[in-house]
């Protein structure tokens, strides 16, 4: 896991939204708030697991990730964490993007959409990314929508295919030109730097 990282940070008029690439001692810090998401029966299945994920399964899992090239940020909400997304499997100019909004009552307010802009923000900006998939499980229509609203559309290319979690998942796609045009206006606002620098 990075000792600095990158954080990334907005002022909207939800509050002021940050992603911030953690140290391990701040996966330590969130991981009980994070399992306590990912084990939420409204939130698991939209995820894909149904094995209860512990403390200290969140902590393996963010090594094992960052180990792996993964690039996770921890998202708050005026200084409150409401959940976490990555970048994964990054090679050959593309990514896979996951999120989630941990706690139920922070959903539908259109945090996962914002955090989202966030983060492919920084993919295409800091790591040079020309594309980014999106591997959403069939039922989970919220995410469909976000991926929407941000411009993803549906792509079964065998190159997206290969971001697939599950081969039933659905897979979505946006290029950088798209992002940057439809998104001009966010891009503007955002603050994107290492950590600490």
């Amino acid at each position: 896991m990075t000792a600095r990282g990158f954080g990334i940070d907005w002022d909207t008029g939800v509050g002021h939204l940050a992603a911030r690439e953690p140290a391990a001692r701040e996966v330590e810090q969130h991981a009980a708030a994070l399992a306590a998401g990912y084990n939420d029966p409204r939130n698991a299945p939209l995820m894909g697991h149904d094995e209860r994920i512990a403390e200290a399964d969140v902590v393996e899992l963010y090594a094992e990730a960052a180990a792996e090239g993964t690039r996770a940020f921890l998202l708050f909400r005026d200084d409150a964490l409401v959940g976490d997304g990555d970048l994964r499997h990054v090679h050959d100019g593309g990514a896979e993007f996951a999120f989630m909004i941990a706690a139920t009552a922070a959903q539908g307010q259109g945090l996962g959409t914002r955090f989202a802009v966030m983060i492919h923000a920084f993919g295409f900006a800091q790591l040079g990314l020309q594309q980014i998939y999106a591997s959403v499980v069939p039922a989970n229509v919220a995410s469909r929508r976000v991926f929407e609203k941000m411009g993803h559309v549906v792509d079964d290319s065998a190159r997206a295919r290969a971001f697939a979690d599950e081969p039933g998942d659905l897979v979505m796609a946006i290029d950088r030109a798209t992002f940057e045009r439809v998104h001009a206006g966010a891009l503007a606002e955002l603050r994107i730097a290492e950590r600490g620098a």
